[in-house]
C-alpha cells in the first residue's frame, strides 16, 4: 500500500492504493472506495479486494481525516463536494498505469452516497460523461442525502440516528463514535431537550451545521437521476436498516443492469442474535464475483435480486414488480382474528411519549391503542411490502401517527416487527383515513405467533416528539397533549402474506444475482 495525495477542484484528497500481488507488472479494473469515516477502516476490506485481483483504491473526502487541510476547519461539508470529487477521483485512476480503465465505485452508507453521485451527478454537478464515470457501482445500506436520512418519508425527524451521527462525525475532521453514547451515559434524558434545533449546547461542542441538517429540503434526487443511468448496480440492504425503502427504491428505478441482495440485516450489515443468523453469506465474496461479471459486461440486463426469509434459512427471488406477497387483512373490527385490548381512546403526550427502545406494556397508561391477534394456527411468510389504514381522529392542529408491529411468541416473549409512520397538519375529527407504510418485510412467523398491533403519538427518541402545537417539531419548546380516537370499523393492518413453494427458493443466491 501506498499513500498519494489526488488533486481535486481546490483541495487534494488522501488516497491509499493497494494493489494485487502482481503490482504494477499489469493492469487491472479498480475498486473505488470514497469515504468519510476514515481511510484506516478499510485495510482489511481493501486487502480483500487486491487478493481478488483488483485493484483498490480508498479516500478520504474532503475535510476529512488525512484530506482536512490545517486552519480549514469547516471545509468537511456533508454531501457538498462527492460528485465532483468522485469525477475527478476516476478521471486521476484512469491515468494510472496500474488501472486497465475499468472503474467499480463501492461504499457502504454515506459512502455508497459517494459511489452513487459518481454515476448520477448532483445538485450541484450534472451527471458525468462516461469517460468520467465509474462502470458499475455497489451501493450498501445508502444514505441518500441530509434530508433523506434526518427525516422519514412522511416527514417525521429522525432524532436519535442523526443526534449519533452529527455528534460522532459532524463538523470535525475525525470522528468519535461514542459520542453520543457517552454523553447519553452522563445525561440519560438529554435527548428531552428542547428545543432540538439547540441539541449540540448539551453535546458539549459547537456543531453549526446541525440546523441545516432539518432545513434541508428532502429531494430523493440520487432516486429521481437513477433511471438514467446505464451502468449496473448492485444494491445491497437490510430489512431492520432504516433506509431500507431507500434501497429498494433506488434498485426498482435504476436504468442499467440491476440487482438486490437483501437479508436480515441492519445498517451496520450484520443480524441480530435469532432468525437471522440462519443466513450465512459472504457478502465480500459475493460483491466480488458481481463486481467482476460487471467489468467483464456479462450480466443481464434486468432488474432482479435476492431476499432472505429470516425464520428460514431460504432466499427467494424479487424482480421489480416486488411486491411478492398478497394482502392479506386483519380488520381491526374483525373479532375473530383481532382483539381491542385498550384505547380506542388514549392521550398521545409528549411530556410521556411511548418510547422506541422499551416494548413492555404499562396496562394502567392510555397513552396508545392496543390490539392483538389469534395465535397463528400455521407459518405466515411474509415477503414484501406491510402497511396499516387507520380511520382515525386527532383534536391538535398537527399530528403524527405511528403504528408498531410486535411479534409475540408463546410465551409472551416479544420482538419488534416493523414501525411505520404518518404526519397530519390539520385536526381531523372526522375519523379520516391514514394510510401508514410498516416498511418491506421478510419472514417467516412461526406457528402460535400472535401479533400485537399499537397505535400510537410518537416513537421517541428513534423519532422527534411532535409537540401538537403546529410548531416545527425542531424548533418548538411548547408541548401539548393530544386527544386521538381510533375507529376499528375501516381500520386495518395489511400484511404480504407470499405463497412460496420450493420452486421458488433459490439454492445460491450468488449465483442468481452475478447472472
Amino acid at each position: 500500500m501506498r499513500t498519494v495525495h489526488v488533486p481535486v477542484h481546490g483541495s487534494r484528497l488522501a488516497t491509499d492504493v493497494h494493489l494485487p500481488p502482481a503490482g504494477q507488472a499489469r493492469r487491472h479494473p479498480t475498486v473505488v472506495i470514497r469515504t468519510p469515516y476514515g481511510r484506516g477502516s478499510h485495510i482489511a476490506e481493501a486487502c480483500a479486494w487486491a487478493a481478488r485481483g483488483f485493484a483498490v483504491v480508498v479516500q478520504d473526502v474532503r475535510g476529512r481525516h488525512g484530506s482536512a487541510r490545517r486552519g480549514a476547519p469547516k471545509e468537511w461539508r456533508p454531501y457538498a463536494h462527492e460528485a465532483a470529487d468522485g469525477a475527478a477521483t476516476v478521471r486521476w485512476v484512469r491515468t494510472r498505469p496500474w488501472s486497465d480503465g475499468r472503474i467499480v465505485a463501492v461504499g457502504a452508507s454515506y459512502a455508497a452516497y459517494c459511489a452513487l453521485v459518481a454515476v448520477t451527478g448532483d445538485r450541484a454537478t450534472p451527471a458525468p460523461p462516461p469517460a468520467e464515470a465509474p462502470d458499475a457501482v455497489i451501493a450498501a445500506v445508502p444514505a441518500l442525502g441530509t434530508a433523506e436520512v434526518a427525516r422519514e418519508r412522511s416527514g417525521v425527524e429522525r432524532l436519535l440516528g442523526r443526534a449519533g451521527w452529527w455528534a460522532a462525525h459532524g463538523d470535525r475532521s475525525d470522528s468519535d463514535p461514542t459520542a453520543l453514547d457517552a454523553r447519553l451515559a452522563r445525561a440519560p434524558e438529554l435527548l428531552a431537550h428542547l428545543p432540538v434545533a439547540t441539541l449540540p449546547d448539551r453535546l458539549g461542542r459547537p456543531l453549526p451545521s446541525w440546523r441545516g441538517v432539518w432545513h434541508a429540503p428532502r429531494e430523493d434526487l440520487v432516486i429521481a437521476r437513477a433511471a438514467t443511468a446505464r451502468v449496473p448496480l448492485l444494491a445491497v440492504g437490510g430489512t431492520h436498516d432504516p433506509f431500507a425503502v431507500d434501497t429498494l427504491a433506488l434498485w426498482r428505478r435504476w436504468g442499467g443492469p440491476a440487482r438486490l441482495l437483501v437479508g436480515p440485516w441492519g445498517h451496520a450489515l450484520t443480524a441480530d442474535p435469532g432468525p437471522g443468523a440462519q443466513h450465512h453469506i459472504a457478502v465480500g465474496q459475493t460483491c466480488a464475483r458481481w463486481a467482476r461479471a460487471a467489468c467483464d459486461g456479462t450480466l443481464e440486463h434486468t432488474a432482479r435480486g435476492v431476499v432472505a426469509l429470516a425464520g428460514t434459512p431460504r432466499w427467494h427471488r424479487v424482480d421489480s414488480a416486488v411486491p411478492a406477497g398478497e394482502a392479506r387483512a386483519y380488520r381491526f373490527d374483525d373479532d375473530r382474528c383481532v382483539r381491542l385490548l385498550h384505547g380506542a381512546e388514549f392521550v398521545a403526550d409528549p411530556d410521556r411519549p411511548v418510547r422506541s427502545d422499551d416494548l413492555r406494556i404499562d396496562p394502567d397508561r392510555a397513552d396508545r391503542t392496543l390490539l392483538v391477534t389469534e395465535p397463528l394456527a400455521r407459518p405466515l411468510d411474509l415477503l414484501g411490502p406491510a402497511s396499516a389504514t387507520l380511520r382515525a381522529e386527532a383534536t391538535t392542529a398537527c399530528a403524527d401517527w405511528f403504528v408498531r408491529l410486535v411479534a409475540l411468541d408463546a410465551d409472551g416473549r416479544a420482538e419488534p416487527v416493523a414501525v411505520g409512520s404518518a404526519r397530519t397538519a390539520r385536526p381531523e375529527r372526522d375519523g379520516a383515513a391514514l394510510r401508514v407504510d410498516l416498511g418491506f418485510l421478510a419472514r417467516r412467523l412461526p406457528i402460535g405467533t400472535r401479533l400485537r398491533i399499537e397505535v400510537a403519538g410518537h416513537h421517541f427518541p428513534t423519532h422527534a416528539r411532535n409537540p401538537h402545537t403546529g410548531e416545527d417539531p425542531v424548533t418548538a419548546v411548547r408541548l401539548a397533549p393530544s386527544r386521538r380516537t381510533v375507529h376499528t370499523g375501516g381500520s386495518a393492518l395489511l400484511l404480504p402474506a407470499a405463497r412460496l413453494h420450493r420452486a421458488d427458493a433459490v439454492a445460491d443466491p450468488i449465483e442468481e444475482i452475478c447472472t
